[in-house]
């Protein structure tokens, strides 16, 4: 994100008057500054995101067109890596197929250490698994009620209430049609 030399200067300011312990208020026109800092910070926020979904999508289409499109592919996807992008699975399958090239071969490398420590960044920050509850508000000395362990049947094989036909009768074999009889074709 890159700020104009004025921006920052308001920048400096609310910072420093932020840090600063005294409790005097900001002046209308400082106030005025802030506000079109944040307005262009915003801004910078909404074109950032713009131009992410667009690169996504250009890169889909040069992904769907491989390899055709190998080398407008490398290159857009080495601007999205440098950018932040982080890789799905049709990328590193894509650069899989492709990594006789060294190029593909080399972003390949980068592109599956960028997945590893996105997988490892999203499992770190994954909320804990919920626990069990082991007492229910109004049960008995703070015990749960639990049902008593049934005692375990052996499986038994089905029974059903006919018997299962064999494939013989299901599909009975074709008989061979038998000839006429030599008397009916001496007559004919």
């Amino acid at each position: 994100m890159a700020f104009s030399a004025a921006e920052l200067h308001v920048l400096r300011r609310s910072l420093a008057h932020a840090l600063q312990s005294s409790s005097v208020p900001l002046a209308a026109e400082e106030v005025q500054d802030c506000l079109r800092l944040a307005q262009s910070v915003d801004d910078v926020v909404q074109e950032a995101a713009r131009l992410r979904a667009f690169l996504v999508e250009d890169l889909a289409r040069y992904r769907g067109a491989l390899p055709g499109s190998l080398s407008g592919y490398l290159e857009l996807l080495q601007d999205a890596l440098a950018a932040g992008y982080e890789p799905v699975p049709d990328d590193l399958a894509a650069l899989r197929a492709l990594r006789a090239n060294p190029v593909a071969a080399a972003l390949l490398d980068r592109a599956q250490a960028v997945a590893e420590r996105s997988v490892r960044r999203r499992l770190s920050t994954a909320p804990a698994p919920r626990t069990r509850l082991l007492a229910l508000a109004g049960g008995r000395d703070g015990q749960p009620d639990r049902p008593a362990p049934q005692p375990k049947e052996p499986p038994r094989p089905p029974q059903p209430g006919r018997p299962v036909p064999t494939p013989g009768e299901v599909f009975p074999p074709r008989r061979k049609p038998t000839p006429p009889p030599a008397a009916e074709r001496a007559a004919m």
